[in-house]
């Protein structure tokens, strides 16, 4: 494939990983939170969750998940749990009186708001999929393994691209301000998508 080609795919990508969501909501319930480098540290783990089923799927494990229905089921179920307690979380912060920033991730040390991160993707099963689907698209059925390794690693330096520059964004003054202001609607809607994107990994048909 040739260097627009990849372009293209590579934009695609971002734009995918870019879009409202659990990862993005929590990168930036965080960053306005705790601050820039807390939102960079979670954004960090999210990339490794990514990273983590990026390498399955090269590997082959989305056909593995789908062969084994008990292990793809046990991920999705605790995905969807997950998804719910950040609905309900963000819920709680609406209706309080005063305009707190939620916390997307438990306060504490440096390795507690990485995992946190991780834990987003990583109990997603449609991050796997995802992944995997690209694969299908991308890269030829004869390709090599340092060909796909490749490509792993091209995909994912657009999705960490993406999830630090949420964190750069919503740790800016002007964007925390517009929260505070805002509080309730923001967190209205961060409750919506956590919710939504929960039902929708307990109800999809994946095939």
């Amino acid at each position: 494939m040739m260097g627009a080609g990849l372009a293209l795919y590579w934009i695609a990508w971002a734009v995918s990983a870019g879009s409202p969501g659990p990862a993005t909501l929590s990168i930036a319930g965080t960053s306005m939170a705790h601050g820039r480098r807390a939102g960079i540290i979670f954004a960090l783990g999210i990339s490794s969750g990514s990273a983590c089923w990026g390498l399955a799927a090269a590997l082959g494990m989305s056909a593995v998940m789908m062969a084994n229905v008990w292990l793809f089921e046990a991920v999705k179920y605790l995905g969807a749990a997950y998804l719910l307690f950040l609905a309900v979380k963000s819920l709680r912060s609406a209706l309080s009186e005063k305009p707190k920033i939620a916390q997307r991730a438990y306060g504490g040390t440096i390795q507690q708001v990485f995992t946190k991160g991780a834990l987003i993707h990583l109990t997603n099963p449609k991050a796997v999929l995802g992944w995997g689907a690209i694969y299908a698209i991308m890269v030829p059925a004869q390709s090599t393994m340092i060909e796909l390794l490749a490509m792993y690693a091209f995909l994912l330096s657009a999705s960490i691209s993406v999830f630090v520059g949420y964190a750069f964004l919503f740790s800016t003054a002007r964007v925390v301000g517009i929260y505070q202001r805002m509080h309730r609607v923001f967190e209205f809607v961060f409750a919506g998508f956590f919710g939504f994107a929960s039902i929708k990994i307990l109800t999809a048909k994946f095939p």
